[in-house]
Parts: structure tokens; sequence; C-alpha cells
């Protein structure tokens, strides 16, 4: 006998000798007893309960005859249950079964095998007609004859062959028992030959009822018997997922729980009540299965707890960026009202800016300063109107339009929802997105935004919405006039200098896991890197100069022997190579017929020179350079009033008969639009036909009329920063411009000498220079 060997009790399942069985274990006591087996020898005793029903069997409720398994294999299917794959090697009587620590064992003796070395006649007689009546039971139940073959063709052993068939018998387990627990071969044999011709009997009668009912079936009918039949295999299977009850009961449980709108919940129930009557295999369940998930995924009543705390939310977005003061008193202006209000509508903010200056990285922190679910959705060359409203469910794979998603995405119906790039948008034959973003958008609207897919309205109201632009003059009047505009303009180098200290040196060393003691940055270094390397509006450049240095130093680490480096503006080079940006102009001397002026581009601000000269010919202008349309009629229009002011500058009228003028602006490759120009191109064409030279040191915007007079224009700060990077230290604005210089920072203003102009004439005596060396000029270049 043999003793505190690991027992588990089998629930509806018998197994024979010689055998391979696979079966799952769930009961915790069972697994304990599996990790028992496993840690020592791999075998265990198992035994069939009478009762499926107890989970928890005593030794009374097991039959006493088993078989000793040796496992073979293990796998977990599932979190609640593993598979076992095990060889079946003696038939055993149990002596005891009791419990240590949760643990099942029993105590058992190895039953005498019941094969003999010689059978008699009617032994062997008996094998023919049990291989006989297994194959037509085969054949009736449509299991395979060619696999029921090779199973008991290499078998000779009577008892052994017998054991195998009894394992792949469709028959109650009891039935099953009453065979592992004969003593004699014959009378196992016979009874099994018994048990075999019973099912065939049952199996005949079977498919002749089945044949009449479905000679009286019509093709409805038969589908739905077929239908119902592969349910309740796959209910016997365990595999039956799509049990279209459950499903729908636990949908309208969540829909209780949601509480919604009363015509949003009635049509809700409408959608599962047409589903219950769906036949599951059509292709109609899934897109209502789909419809309805998608509608309770979506966040009713689920929102973030807002953070009203003005200080704790200053203090985290001034941690996560510097500067952007704008921006965040807007904010911390909005979470104190809704700490007022006990609840305000979210505001809709447009942050327009040069690239790399921050607009969407603020978005972020934002959602983290006010502990808002932050999403992105980025409308750069978006052109189909279903990205934003969806399709109508009649279209083939039609789903929720981007918004929805984003919601779904989120989980709470009051995110910081961020819509990028929204001055890229497009429009083509399949809808204009912009105006489907006009719901979206509008405070008075969105509180029931319909999407083309649910059909039923959404609450968007609650939600941040933060929009992104590097220019207005693209996005549609009535979207602009929707959102509330907020101007994020270029950074100055003293700024840059404090970000790359503060913020993208830390970053870059975090990411290339180098620590702070093996490289530093001179402050001489950074600016230089700023000046020479990446002239730009914001610092997305100057992060990868950083990055590049990171990872020049990181290869040194490894190869060299030296662990700590200092970049200096001398050893610069060293790792970004020359200097990409000269420190000054070309050339500052003053000049006949070329001037400075300043513009504005959605990547910030630039200069611009404006050559003219003239040549013999018959009064024509000449405009090169990409001009738009615009910048065309300002160049005309200059020309008509420095004819009408001729002769009060001696120029005599005989020079615009007898000559052609030329205006170019240099990068020809780049177009070039707007009238701020004017007053530049004025000046220009004055100095070519007048023979003087102009101050090219002087940087110059501003739109001109026929009478001389000059208009104010937009994009003062970025224009005054961009010539300020290129050494420029005396700038000529219109004087109705004057308040806009009050953005430009301190530290600019006080380096730079301003002059505002209210006419044509008022330029004319800060840039052209009367000399000889002008008179020189002249006469070389005519």
């Amino acid at each position: 006998m043999k003793v505190r060997v690991p027992f588990i009790p089998l629930r509806g399942q018998t197994f024979f000798p010689n055998t391979i069985v696979g079966f799952d274990i769930g009961r915790d006591k069972s697994l304990k007893s599996l990790d028992a087996a496993m840690s020592e020898d791999k075998h265990l005793i198992v035994a069939t309960q009478r009762d499926i029903s107890i989970n928890a069997p005593k030794e009374e409720d097991i039959f006493t005859t088993g078989v000793e398994i040796r496992v073979k294999q293990v796998i977990k299917r599932h979190e609640e249950y593993v598979r076992v794959l095990a060889e079946c090697v003696n038939r055993i009587r149990l002596s005891a079964v009791y419990d240590e620590d949760d643990t099942l064992y029993c105590d058992y003796e190895v039953l005498d095998t019941i094969s003999e070395e010689t059978y008699e006649l009617n032994v062997i007689a008996l094998v023919r007609v049990l291989k006989e009546t297994y194959f037509s039971y085969v054949e009736m139940s449509n299991s395979g004859e060619a696999a029921a073959r090779a199973l008991i063709d290499g078998v000779e052993d009577p008892v052994e062959l017998a054991y195998t068939i009894a394992g792949e018998l469709a028959v109650p387990f009891d039935v099953l028992q009453g065979l592992l627990e004969l003593n004699s071969a014959d009378e196992l044999i016979e009874q099994l030959i018994e048990t075999i011709s019973r099912e065939n009997e049952v199996l005949t009668l079977t498919k002749r009822i089945n044949n009449r009912v479905m000679q009286n079936m019509n093709k409805g009918q038969r589908e739905y018997y077929l239908r119902e039949q592969l349910n309740v295999i796959k209910e016997e299977l365990g595999e039956n997922d799509d049990d279209t009850e459950d499903e729908a009961n636990e949908w309208l449980k969540k829909l209780d729980e949601l509480r919604l709108d009363e015509k949003v919940d009635e049509k809700i129930r409408k959608e599962i009540n047409k589903f219950r009557k769906m036949n599951m295999m059509s292709p109609d369940a899934n897109v209502s299965r789909t419809y309805i998930e998608t509608i309770l995924e979506l966040p009713w009543n689920k929102e973030s707890r807002v953070n009203t705390n003005i200080r704790k939310a200053e203090k985290t977005l001034n941690n996560e960026h510097y500067g952007l003061t704008k921006v965040k008193e807007r904010i911390i202006e909005q979470l104190a009202v809704m700490h007022l209000t006990k609840g305000a509508k979210g505001p809709i903010i447009c942050l327009v800016g040069p690239p790399g200056v921050g607009k969407t990285s603020i978005a972020r922190s934002i959602a983290h300063a006010t502990n808002r679910e932050f999403v992105r959705m980025s409308l750069g060359g978006v052109r189909d109107e279903a990205e934003i409203r969806g399709h109508r469910r009649t279209y083939v794979g039609a789903i929720p339009g981007r918004v929805i998603n984003n919601f779904i995405e989120a989980g709470t119906n009051n995110p910081l929802f961020l819509l990028d790039e929204i001055d890229k948008i497009g429009s083509d034959f399949r809808g204009d997105p912009a105006s489907a973003l006009l719901e979206v958008l509008d405070p008075e609207q969105n509180k029931t935004f319909t999407d083309h897919y649910l059909e039923v309205p959404f609450d968007l109201s609650r939600a941040m919405f933060i929009t992104t632009a590097n220019t207005t003059q693209t996005i549609p009047r009535a979207l602009l006039d929707r959102m509330e505009v907020i101007e994020l303009s270029s950074y100055i180098e003293e700024e840059k200098v404090h970000i790359a200290e503060n913020y993208l040196i830390p970053k870059q060393l975090k990411e290339h896991a180098i620590r702070k003691s093996q490289l530093s940055f001179s402050e001489s270094a950074i600016r230089d890197i700023i000046n020479y390397y990446t002239r730009e509006a914001g610092v997305r450049n100057l992060e990868r100069a950083i990055g590049s240095i990171c990872r020049k130093v990181a290869k040194n680490i490894l190869t060299e022997k030296k662990h700590r480096y200092l970049i200096t503006s001398r050893n610069l080079e060293k790792y970004l190579g020359k200097k990409i940006f000269r420190e000054d102009l070309d050339d500052l001397s003053p000049q006949i017929g070329v001037t400075t002026g300043m513009a504005w581009t959605a990547v910030g601000g630039v200069t611009l020179e404006i050559e003219t000269i003239k040549m013999p010919g018959s009064g024509k202008l000449i405009l090169t350079g990409q001009m738009g349309d615009v910048m065309k009629e300002s160049a005309q229009a200059a020309l008509g009033y420095i004819r009408s002011v001729a002769s009060k500058y001696d120029i005599p009228d005989s020079i615009f008969k007898d000559n052609d003028l030329q205006v170019h602006i240099p990068e020809g490759a780049t177009p070039k639009d707007g009238p701020s120009a004017g007053v530049t191109m004025c000046s220009a064409l004055f100095s070519t036909l007048s023979g003087k030279r102009v101050r090219r040191d002087v940087a110059m915007t501003g739109e001109i009329t026929l009478r001389g007079r000059i208009l104010p224009v937009g994009g003062i700060k970025e224009k005054v920063l961009a010539a300020y990077r290129q050494g420029i230290r005396k700038i000529l604005l219109p004087a109705d411009n004057k308040r806009d210089t009050e953005e430009i920072p301190l530290s600019v203003r006080k380096k730079l000498d301003f002059v505002f102009l209210e006419t044509v004439e008022d330029a004319f005596k800060e840039i052209i220079l009367e000399d000889e060396a002008s008179k020189k000029q002249d006469k070389a270049s005519s």
C-alpha cells in the first residue's frame, strides 16, 4: 500500500489505464494537489465523484476505484483553471482520503491487472464483435472513422483495447465507472459491447427522428434548428460566448446605472430589444452590438475632479513651463471662476504662435495642473467631415467620429481636449471639417453634439477645448470667432538660455542616460548654439542640437577613458560642426536701392532684403521674387507716391519714362505677400531714383498709401525680435503700432532704438543719406 499521495477528485469524468487523457482543474484544493505532485514525482491519484454537484467531496462521496496518473504537461488556459495532459498508469483502490493544509492526499493500493498472457477463444471472438460495434458507433456519431481506426490499430491486448475504446465513448460517467470496476476481461468486453450497442440504438432512433423532422422544415426553420443546435454544442463545450440574452441583460443593467436622458435611454433600449431578435450569424448583429457597446462606453456621467486650487495649479504650470505668461494667467482666471461658480463651462482657447514655442506641451501641462485627462486630436490635413462627425450606420464599417472616440479614450466627460494644427484643416468633395467643428467649439451648441454614428446627443460642454495654430489667417472666420485667441510669441535669447539650462539639458541628459557630473554646458556655449546654429522662433532645433551633443558625448564616454565633458564656445564646433549662421548680416554698409524690411510668417518673424535697380527702358515696373498680388500693388503704390513727389526731391520726370525699374526680393523660391513691405519698397525705389544711399542697418515695416501716410501692420513683436536676432538695433515702425512695442520684452526694448513714422517722408529722413559716397555710387551704378 502507498500512503500520502496527492489526490484529485474528478467531476463527470472516468479515466482508464493505458490511455492519454486531458482534463481541467479549477478547485483550489485540486490545484494544490497538482502542485504537490509536480514538486515530487509528478504522480497523483484521480477518482470520480458520485455526485458532480458537490464542490468539496468527502471520502464517502468518491468511488473507491480510480487510476494512478503521471502528469506530462500543465497548461494555464485561464486565470481560474489549468489544463492537465496525463498518462493513466494503473487501476487503484482507495483506502483513505484526507486533507492536509487544504491539499488532498490519499492512501491506496494498486489493483492487479486483468490482462492475461493468453486468452480463451470466446475473448478473441468478443474482441471482433467489439471492433465492429465500435466502428458502427463511430460512423453513426460522425466521430471520424479514420481517426478511430488509427487509435486502436496498434492495440493488441483485449483489455487495453477495451479501455481505449471506453475512453472515447460519450456516455454517462457512472456507466464508465462500472466498466472500470470490472475484474475480468470477458466481462469487461461483454459489458462494453452492450453499452456501445445501446448507444447505437439511441443514435439510430435520433437520426430517424431528425430526418423526419427535417423533411417538414422550411429553410428558415432549418437554420433556426441548426443555430440552436450549435448553441447547445457550444454550451456543452463551455465555448458559448455569444449568449444573446445574457449580453442584453448586462447592457440593460449598465443602462440603468447610467441614468441617461429619457430620449437617449429609450433609443438604446429599442436597439437592445432589436438585437435580441436578430439572427446572431448575420452581419447586422455585429453592427448592432458594436453600436450598443460604443454608446455604453461613453463617459456620460463620469468626470474628473477638477483642481481649482489656484496656487497648486500655478506652481505646476511654472514648474513645467517657462514664460507663456498670457496662457498661464488665462487658465488661473478660469480656475478662479470655476471655484466661485462651482462648475462653469470649459473655455475654448486658441493658442497661436510659431512652431516650437510650446503650444502643445503647455496644453498637456494645463491638463496636469487642472487634474483633467488629456486627449489630442491632430487636424493637420483632415479633409473628411466624417472624421469629426462620424459615419452614418448605413455605411459598411461605419465608426464614430474622432471627437467621440477621444472622449471614450479619455474615460471622462471633462477632459482637456487639444485640437492640434487647426489652421491646417482642409476641405474637398467629402465635406468641410471646419464647418463640422463649429458645433464642437460653440459653447451654445456643443451641449447637444450629435455624432452621425451615435444619432443621440452627447454633452461636450464640460470639456476644456484648446486649439493650436501657427496663424489665424487660414482659419475660417466663423470658426475663429468661437475661440479666444492667445498669441504665443517667439522666445528671446535670454528666455532660450533659461529654458535650455532648466528644461532641455536635464531632459536630454536623462534620455541619453548621462549624469550631470559627466556633461555640462557653459552659458556662452548655449548662447552660441542659439545664435549660430538654431536661429528660430521656438526651441525645437535648440533641443535637437543639445541632443546631438549628448549623443556624441555618450559615444565618447564608451570609447574614451574621459568621463567628464564641458561644452564651451571654444569646443562647440567639435560637436556641431561649422557655424550655420554668420554673426551679422552679409554687409550692413549703406548702398543705393537696397533696404532691410521685416515680415511675419507662420513660423515666426523674418528680415527680408529688398533690392531695386533702374535700367534703360520704357518706364515699366518689373516685380520678381514670388510676390503675391497685395505686395505687387504695394510696389505700384510706392512708385506712384514717388512720382507724385519727384519734383520736391529733384528727381527728373524723364527718369520714369526712359528707364525700367525692377524690384526683387531674394529667396525667390519662397512666396511672399502682404502690404507691410510698402515703406521698405518705397524707400528702396526712392534710393534708386534719387541716387542716394540708404542705411541697411535699420529695419522697417509699414503699409503706405498713395498720399504717403504709413498705416499700422500686424506681427510687430515677431518682426522686431527677428530683426534683433539679426543684430539690427534701429527699428522704424508705424506710429499707430507704438502700443504693440509694449509686448516686446523689456530686456530687448532697452537695446533697441524705435522711430515711429507718420509718413513716408519720416522714413526718408531716417535712412536716406546725403553724402558724397552716394554720388560716387550712383555714377558707378549708372
